[in-house]
């Protein structure tokens, strides 16, 4: 069965259409099995040539969970085909409804998080930080009405994402510094979503505690190499075709798109 639901969602993804929601199907769907359907979604992206990259972390926010209505922390993975490149044009064909959030990102470069974790040491594993954004597109229909298991079996929504060009060295920065970074998301240049960044799990790093938390409990690790978004600062925007879009964190930097 697990395998038929990730073929329902592996073939709306591919046509760019909506389906209706899991649990409509499977009322008493657990969110073990989600995470089961989850990874058979990734087996069909990985068997078209895709490669894994990272993972991100979603419901992070206060803001973002009372927006989708839902209560805790999921995780989702990341493929080298959803990388944008900082300041591109992102296209709109073959998207259903898509959404973009203020993020941060790190890059695990050090070596692998096995286990439970402090936030101390999560951020001594990690080679880089950089602001980013995240452009989620659920396959459900109207994006709402859903339930946990429902996000994380679509992938927690993942679609797109976007890295600063410009990486920081961890070193420059603590776990307090890091709780305190300013995010202003501006749309054509006007400022549409603003948050700091304790907004993230109380503070960015504690999403990658939690992240290795869930795949502790799954049997699994983080990879050494993994770039990892901790999650949204604020609630999503609509991508509307014409739009400029930038998040700029003053210590890190800026990254934008252009939507087309």
């Amino acid at each position: 069965m697990l395998l038929e639901l990730a073929k329902i969602l592996d073939s709306a993804l591919l046509e760019t259409r909506e389906v209706e929601r899991l649990t409509a199907k499977v009322p008493d769907l657990k969110l073990d099995d989600a995470y089961r359907i989850q990874d058979e979604g990734i087996k069909f992206r990985l068997a078209r040539g895709e490669k894994l990259i990272g993972l991100k972390m979603g419901l992070t926010s206060k803001a973002k969970r009372e927006q989708m209505n839902l209560s805790s922390p999921v995780y989702g993975v990341l493929t080298d085909r959803m990388q944008q490149r900082d300041g591109e044009v992102f296209s709109l064909k073959g998207k259903i409804h898509p959404k973009i959030e203020p993020e941060i990102a790190f890059i695990i470069g050090k070596r692998e998080l096995r286990g439970r974790v402090t936030a101390q040491q999560a951020l001594e594993a990690c080679s880089g930080i950089c602001a980013a954004m995240e452009i989620l597109d659920s396959r459900f229909v109207g994006f709402k009405y859903f339930s946990l298991p429902d996000v994380v079996a679509d992938n927690s929504s993942s679609a797109y994402f976007v890295l600063s060009s410009k990486v920081h060295d961890p070193g420059k920065f603590d776990l307090a510094s890091l709780a305190k970074l300013q995010m202003s998301m501006e749309v054509d240049g006007k400022p549409v979503q603003t948050a700091f960044s304790s907004e993230i799990s109380g503070n960015p790093v504690n999403s990658i505690v939690q992240l290795c938390e869930i795949l502790d409990s799954r049997g699994l690790v983080l990879p050494a190499g993994s770039i990892v978004l901790a999650g949204a600062a604020t609630q999503a925007v609509q991508l509307v075709a014409g739009m400029k879009v930038c998040l700029r964190v003053p210590t890190l930097g800026e990254v934008s798109l252009v939507v087309a």
